[in-house]
């Protein structure tokens, strides 16, 4: 499988979970004080969101490189 053939199917996939779940979340830990060996740690939950456009984009560019692929 060459180079070509591999970003195609990632970007397929990429996209298609892009249009199913919409973005991803991860969680970010901080340190909210610190005072001596006393620590208060803050863990936050942040959201991104991957616009529908995206998604769909990814998922044309994968498929023309998967097209363009086989005609060469």
């Amino acid at each position: 499988m060459d180079a070509k053939k591999l970003i195609a199917i990632l970007l397929l996939v990429g996209g298609a979970l892009a249009l199913a779940y919409g973005g991803f979340s991860y969680t970010k830990d901080s340190t909210a004080l610190q005072l001596g060996s006393i620590e208060v740690s803050v863990e936050e939950t942040k959201r991104v969101n991957v616009p529908m456009w995206a998604g769909v984009a990814a998922m044309l560019v994968g498929g023309l490189l998967l097209v363009a692929g086989r005609k060469s």
